[in-house]
């Protein structure tokens, strides 16, 4: 019985290591879906933030990192004020994008 539990969780950890989010990956979509708005190194755009005429987020700030990882893909997936849902970024994406987004912490 303990032989079985033991293969189990190994089976489990394997597979949950198999779905990991690449932040290389990440890299790549936000890349292409989220710097032209955030910039390369997740600093604002300042033109994009003056015409929406908001304040933009340093995705670097403490703020942003202290934000759990389920309430960053919402941001993605739902938007959050002036920013739009990212219609491009989905399923394990979205994951890929905030292990990116973790990189970028100060």
């Amino acid at each position: 019985m303990r032989t079985l539990v033991i293969s189990l969780a190994l089976v489990a950890l394997s597979s949950g290591a198999a779905f990991a989010a690449d932040a290389k990956a990440g890299q790549a979509v936000f890349d292409k879906s989220c710097k032209s708005c955030h910039g390369a190194d997740g600093t604002a755009n300042p033109a994009i933030a003056k015409m929406m005429k908001v304040d933009m987020h340093d995705l670097k700030s403490a703020d942003v990192q202290s934000r759990s990882d389920g309430d960053l893909k919402k941001v993605i997936t739902d938007g959050q004020g002036k920013m739009k849902p990212i219609a491009s970024v989905t399923g394990a994406s979205t994951d890929d994008v905030v292990a990116y987004l973790r990189t970028l912490k100060k």
